[in-house]
């Protein structure tokens, strides 16, 4: 055998040397070497995006979620983490303000979430709203999404009470304007 035939012989070797270890440490490992490995574990739920509800011209109202609960925390909604910012301005009678809220809790189940965070930061009309919990739901539908908040049945988030739970909402009744933006919701994973 030629030197050169021997280098090709013994390169094919050690790939398939290689290949047969590494399909080894697969195996024992459980990961088949499709999707994600296991080690970058996936969060256990997430709400993200940014959209405006659909309201009539004039009533201009926004939220961007940015709500995550790590894979560690998956039996625990409550130590969820992250944000949500709003904002709510109307043209007559004039009224408005923005703010941004501290997330402590976030449940999903298939494209639907429920999250609910502290209110920690506002202006103008909203600026009472400081320390209030406020829920909302969401429900992912892809184009036009669906949208609730606990403060339907009593009008704005100031007259929540003050003992308000985590992850407490209204059904989504309301839905996203078109072409604003979108909310995208990451389910946790089947619990049965």
């Amino acid at each position: 055998m030629n030197r050169m035939n021997r280098l090709a012989a013994t390169g094919a070797a050690l790939l398939l040397a290689a290949g047969a270890a590494g399909s080894a440490t697969a195996s024992e490992s459980g990961w088949d070497g499709s999707g994600p490995h296991p080690s970058k574990e996936r969060e256990a739920a997430a709400l993200t995006g940014t959209a405006m509800i659909d309201r009539p011209k004039g009533d201009e109202i926004t939220f961007t979620f940015d709500a995550h609960l790590d894979a560690k925390d998956e039996k625990d909604p409550g130590k969820a983490h992250g944000t949500i910012k709003f904002s709510h301005y109307m043209e007559q009678p004039q009224w408005g303000g923005a703010g941004e809220a501290k997330v402590d809790c976030l449940m999903t189940g298939g494209k639907v979430a429920t999250v609910s965070a502290v209110i920690t930061r506002a202006d103008g009309d909203l600026k009472n709203t400081v320390g209030k919990r406020v829920g909302l739901t969401i429900h992912d539908q892809g184009k036009q999404d669906r949208f609730g908040y606990s403060w339907a049945m009593v009008g704005l988030p100031s007259e929540l009470p003050d003992d308000m739970p985590k992850c407490v909402s209204a059904a989504p009744f309301e839905k996203t304007r078109p072409g604003s933006g979108t909310f995208h919701v990451l389910p946790m994973k089947d619990r049965s």
